[in-house]
């Protein structure tokens, strides 16, 4: 289905890949040199070693064969997963005690305290990344806002059937402003089929009205399936080719010009009426309101003449450089926003409301940082700054394996006042290497099937 693509994709996927590991584990690492803890091998990739060099540190810098991941081992750990430790040292094939000295270079000698501050160094400059990232982007590119108003409403959709008329500005959806459209569809994806209170500005005065959006299942170019909350507004950025109108007010115009459809359409100006539109394997009714303007009707690049309909009456953009401050605030927001989505959608996996099929692995990732790199650098970028965001999230979760797993048996210990037993440990750390397996099958079992079917 990529066809000729796949190694691009494939190059992609380990360049972006690599990079956030590496920044992930550098985070681990540079805590614990700060911390005083001896780092013994700093790797991206898992397996054998494919090459690697010793710094003045004595840390093995290495790259490994499986590059899906990586590792940072202290001193004192048995693993990289730090799941348990010894107090011994090999040298010269012979095993003994370790020194008094040694002992406070080892991991699990510190307090804890250290030794969370060490985990947690992960998944936070995971987002410190992600922040630096987005606020590099707004503040040299930019960022292109479109505004949160409704170009026209889909007559046969929710938005329609709860009130929403053509140029309805959103203002807020359950109490949270809205600044972009762009968040009224994040809010409508996570939302799915879920009642919501929206404040819409019209005709310079608040109206209240309460819709929730029609849940629908879609699938992308790949075949992968998405669940999403479908609400029915048409965003500023997008226009009508005039030949694509076959009927105005139930008058069909499948065999008129381009001028007869453009005379119906002049004749009906600031009036609110419905246009159907031919999108070839399906027609679409939409209401819409045009403004008298002179950009009524718009040029689309190549055409001989005028035969787009602008049906909004905002610019479809406002693109917006922030300076630094401004930038690092809206980064924040932007992390913010992107981390409960995510929380809030796998909670709609666990509870059944959003299927776990489209739960993906690496071959959907894959497929997406290809896409995102075709559409250029700032698309990548953004891309990976939203992947960082979700490494560092889902690190964050409580299970054995990952850092929020260790996390959570540090708390256990600094309210115990002593450590979890480390057989305790181990067993925790199985299961959880048990289940974290099952879900990289299972996700990467989903991507297949739905590759293939």
């Amino acid at each position: 289905m990529l066809g000729g693509g796949v190694p691009f994709y494939v190059v992609v996927f380990i360049v972006v890949l690599s990079i956030l590991v590496f920044v992930h584990e550098w985070g681990h690492y540079i805590i614990a040199r700060l911390c005083g803890v001896r780092v013994e091998s700093f790797s991206i990739g898992f397996g054998k070693e494919l090459f690697g060099r010793y710094d003045k540190n004595g840390t093995r810098w290495k790259v490994s064969l499986v590059p899906l991941g990586g590792y940072v081992k202290l001193f004192g750990d048995v693993d990289p997963a730090s799941a348990s430790h010894e107090d011994t040292v090999e040298e010269a094939g012979d095993i003994r005690p370790m020194s008094e000295t040694e002992k406070k270079e080892a991991f699990f000698s510190q307090p804890v305290w250290k030794r969370a501050a060490i985990v947690i160094a992960g998944p936070a400059i995971n987002y410190i990344f992600a922040i630096i990232l987005l606020a590099g982007l707004f503040i040299f590119n930019g960022q292109p806002i479109t505004p949160p108003v409704a170009a026209a409403v889909i007559k046969d959709s929710s938005a329609n059937e709860h009130g929403f008329l053509p140029h309805d500005k959103i203002l807020s959806i359950d109490g949270k402003s809205v600044d972009t459209f762009e968040d009224v569809r994040r809010e409508m994806m996570i939302a799915l089929d879920v009642e919501k209170h929206f404040v819409v500005e019209r005709g310079g005065e608040a109206v209240d009205i309460y819709a929730k959006p029609r849940k629908v299942v879609e699938k992308d170019r790949f075949g992968f399936e998405h669940s999403r909350g479908l609400l029915g507004l048409i965003s500023p950025r997008h226009a009508v080719k005039i030949d694509n109108i076959i009927r105005i007010d139930g008058q069909s115009f499948e065999d008129g010009s381009i001028e007869d459809i453009r005379k119906a359409l002049l004749s009906r100006l600031d009036t609110t009426f419905e246009i159907e539109v031919n999108l070839g394997d399906e027609n679409d009714v939409l209401l819409v309101q045009p403004m008298t303007a002179n950009n009524l009707f718009i040029k689309e690049p190549g055409a001989p003449e005028s035969d787009l309909l602008f049906i909004s009456n905002t610019d479809a953009n406002v693109f917006v450089k922030y300076g630094f401050f401004k930038a690092v605030g809206e980064s924040f927001r932007q992390t913010w926003v992107v981390t409960r989505g995510t929380v809030e959608a796998l909670g709609q996996m666990v509870t059944g409301t959003r299927s776990a099929t489209e739960l993906g692995g690496i071959i959907r990732i894959g497929a997406l940082a290809g896409d995102m790199a075709k559409q250029g650098l700032i698309a990548l970028i953004m891309f990976t700054a939203l992947l960082s965001i979700n490494l560092g999230l889902i690190n964050l979760f409580p299970i054995p394996m990952l850092d929020g797993g260790h996390l959570l048996f540090y708390a256990i210990e600094a309210v115990m006042g002593r450590p979890v037993p480390e057989q305790i440990q181990e067993y925790a750390f199985r299961i959880g290497l048990v289940f974290l397996v099952g879900v990289m099958v299972f996700a990467n079992l989903n991507d297949l099937i739905q590759l293939v079917l």
